[in-house]
């Protein structure tokens, strides 16, 4: 067997059999999650991407291996930020916390389909049309601009989303959350409930977040194994990540900012590459990205602790 396809082999083992656990065997539909049990499982799917990390570093190269960490960072980090716009739908459609494991089951694996669809499209036009990386680079400089003066916090407007409003105009939307189902017969006619029109929205919103966070992985690296295993990785924590973040919505305030700054500066990064790898080795280049994500994301989580400290004493 090639050595490539072994290393995908044992991706996919460890997805496959984490799959089965976390959204099988331990998961209840209709038991929300406790902040212990969000805890563990964070720590277990953290604790995977950590030793997929170490068996990149043995079986492939250390180059290769700091650049699916740095990669895994940066998801990570816009995991979080997905997060926080998770809970604020939840708010605003007022979902009922029991059916919360329910529909961020669904939204986990839609993401996952979403993203391999995304990466192979993303890999392939860069394979073939490599100018396409500037367009990248102009879109992250103007994603982080954006993203460091908005505020993702502010309040979710159902009537003014797009989605809903379309869903809302072609679909028979009924308010109930049809207890826990997503359609519900009604005179034989079908109705789609509040918990089918949230599952839609996270999936584009999930769309909408790897439409930043691709480009940014490829900015970190090209290789297509790099890519697919840090997406899936950071993915898959998303759903007990959201259990354990859903109340420190306002606690990281200044996430957005160091995730912004990250996406500028490898904007840049690929705008300027012909320039910098006359000056900067690859193996140096990979080490700055990683510096640059834990220094950004790490420096505004502290920021965002301390302030928040300081608002409470």
């Amino acid at each position: 067997m090639p050595h490539q396809q072994l290393v995908y082999l044992v991706f996919g083992c460890v997805l496959v059999i984490a799959l089965f656990f976390d959204l099988g065997l331990l998961s209840k539909k209709e038991k929300n999650m406790t902040i212990t049990a969000a805890l563990w499982q964070t720590l277990l799917w953290v604790s995977l991407a950590m030793g997929f990390f170490a068996f990149l570093w043995v079986e492939e190269s250390r180059k290769t291996a700091i650049e699916y960490l740095s990669a895994y960072l940066m998801e990570w980090s816009l995991s979080i930020d997905n997060v926080f716009v998770f809970v604020l739908i939840f708010s605003a459609f007022q979902i009922k916390p029991q059916y919360y494991p329910r529909v961020l089951l669904v939204g986990v694996l839609m993401a996952i389909v979403f993203r391999i669809m995304f990466i192979t499209i993303g890999v392939q036009l860069v394979e073939q049309f490599h100018w396409i990386l500037y367009i990248f680079g102009i879109f992250l400089v103007y994603t982080g601009m954006h993203m460091f003066k908005e505020n993702d916090t502010k309040e979710f407007d159902p009537q003014q989303n797009k989605v809903y409003r379309f869903l809302n105009r072609f679909l028979p939307i009924t308010h109930s959350d049809g207890e826990g189902k997503y359609v519900i017969w009604k005179n034989g006619k079908p109705r789609y409930t509040i918990l089918f029109v949230v599952v839609i929205i996270l999936a584009t919103v999930d769309i909408v977040f790897a439409l930043d966070s691709i480009p940014a992985v490829m900015g970190i690296s090209r290789e297509r194994l790099v890519i697919y295993t840090s997406n899936i990785f950071a993915v898959l924590g998303l759903r007990s990540l959201f259990f354990l973040l859903k109340g420190a919505v306002n606690k990281f305030q200044y996430l957005q900012q160091g995730i912004a700054i990250v996406l500028v500066v490898i904007g840049l990064k690929m705008l300027g590459e012909h320039f910098i790898d006359q000056w900067f080795s690859k193996n140096v280049q990979v080490i700055g990205s990683l510096a640059l994500i834990v220094i950004c994301i790490g420096g505004s989580m502290l920021l965002s602790t301390i302030n928040t400290q300081k608002q409470a004493s």
